[in-house]
C-alpha cells in the first residue's frame, strides 16, 4: 500500500449538484481518518473566480480556479455534475484546461452528468461510461462514439472512472479508496458512512423511465392512457389497433414512429411501472402483482422486471415496500 499523499481535485461548475462534490470529499476525508494518515489532499476547483453557487443555492468556496497553477500534481480529477449539465452551454476554457490536464493525471472521471463536460471536451470518444439514468439516452445520442452503460453504478475504463447519479459518486469514491488503500480501509469507510461497500443491483432500480407521459397524436395518447389504467387487459397489437380503428400493421408502424418504441415494449414498460408501485405499497406478493398487471405468470413478471429494473420483484419488494408512505 502506497502512503504518498494523493491530491484529489473536483471540478465544480455553476449550478453544481452539491452532493456530487461533498459526497466524494467525505469518502476521501473519512479514508484519511480510517487510514490514520493523510492519504488524500482534497481540492475543489471552480471554472471561474468566486464562490460557486450550487443547484440548492448553497455556495462553495473553491481552493483554486481553472487555469491557476496548483502546487501539488493532481492524482485524480473528477468533474461534478449538475441538474442542467446536459443542456448547459459548454465553457471552452474548461474544455481546453481538461484536455491539457487529463494526460498528466493518474485517473480522471465524472460524477453524474459531469460526463457531459468530459464528452464535450472530447475526452470520452471510444470509451465506456455511465451517467444518471435520466440523461443516459441523451448522452448516447449527443455523443454516438461513447458507449453508455445505463444500468452501471460506476464504470472503470482504463484511467477513466464515471459514476451514475448523485449518490453513486460515493460508490465510485469508495472504489478508488479500495484501489489506493485496500479493501479493509474501504470497508471501514463504508461502515462509518453507513453505506453499502458494494451496492446491490444497478441504477435502473431507481429509474422511472417506464412512467413517461403519453406521447404522439391524441388518439395514440388515449391508447397509452388506456393501457396504463388497465394493465391486466389484453393489449395485443390487434386489440389496440382495433381500439383506434386501424389495421394491426398500420397501428404498429404509427405507434413506433410517434412513440419511439414498439407497442409490445411500451406495454411491458407500463406494466412493470405499475408492478413497481404495487410492490412498493407492500400489500401484495409478486404472484398477485403478476395477475393484476397482465403478466401470464410470476415467471413472466420476473423476466420483464429484471430486464427493466435489474433485480427481481421479490428483491424489489423487500427493499422498497412501504418506503413511500
Amino acid at each position: 500500500m502506497r502512503t504518498t499523499t494523493k491530491t484529489i481535485a473536483i471540478l465544480a461548475m455553476p449550478g453544481v449538484q452539491l452532493l456530487d462534490v461533498s459526497g466524494p470529499l467525505d469518502v476521501f476525508a473519512e479514508a484519511n481518518v480510517q487510514a490514520r494518515m493523510n492519504a488524500y489532499r482534497l481540492l475543489v476547483i471552480a471554472s471561474q473566480p468566486g464562490a460557486v453557487r450550487s443547484s440548492s443555492g448553497a455556495r462553495l468556496m473553491p481552493d483554486a480556479v481553472v487555469g491557476e497553477e496548483i502546487e501539488d500534481p493532481i492524482h485524480t480529477l473528477l468533474v461534478a455534475g449538475s441538474p442542467q449539465a446536459a443542456n448547459t452551454v459548454f465553457d471552452a476554457n474548461v474544455g481546453t484546461w481538461l484536455r491539457k490536464l487529463t494526460p498528466k493525471v493518474r485517473r480522471f472521471g465524472s460524477v453524474c452528468s459531469g460526463a457531459f463536460v468530459l464528452a464535450q471536451a472530447g475526452l470520452l470518444s471510444g470509451r465506456r461510461v455511465t451517467t444518471h439514468w435520466a440523461v443516459a439516452d441523451q448522452l448516447a445520442r449527443d455523443f454516438p462514439s461513447v458507449t453508455v452503460d445505463v444500468d452501471a453504478i460506476h464504470v472503470r475504463d482504463g484511467r477513466l472512472r464515471t459514476a451514475a447519479g448523485v449518490t453513486a459518486g460515493l460508490d465510485l469514491s469508495l472504489s478508488l479508496v479500495e484501489e489506493d488503500l485496500g479493501r479493509e480501509i474501504a470497508m471501514k469507510v463504508a461502515s462509518q458512512l453507513v453505506m453499502f461497500f458494494k451496492r446491490p443491483g444497478g441504477q435502473m432500480q431507481f429509474s422511472r423511465k417506464g412512467e413517461a407521459a403519453p406521447t404522439g397524436r391524441s388518439a395514440l395518447q388515449e391508447v397509452q392512457r388506456w393501457i396504463a389504467a388497465n394493465p391486466a387487459m389484453d393489449h395485443s397489437v390487434g386489440q389496440l389497433a382495433s381500439r383506434m380503428g386501424l389495421s394491426s400493421r398500420h397501428f404498429a408502424r404509427l405507434f413506433s414512429q410517434e412513440v419511439g418504441v414498439t407497442p409490445a415494449v411500451w406495454v411491458e414498460e407500463t406494466r412493470v411501472a405499475v408492478a413497481r408501485r404495487l410492490l412498493e405499497a407492500g400489500d401484495v406478493v409478486p404472484k398477485q402483482v403478476a395477475s393484476q398487471c397482465g403478466f401470464a405468470d410470476v415467471d413472466t413478471l420476473r423476466r420483464a422486471f429484471q430486464r427493466q429494473v435489474g433485480i427481481t420483484p421479490a428483491e424489489y419488494r423487500k427493499r422498497y415496500a412501504h418506503a413511500i408512505e
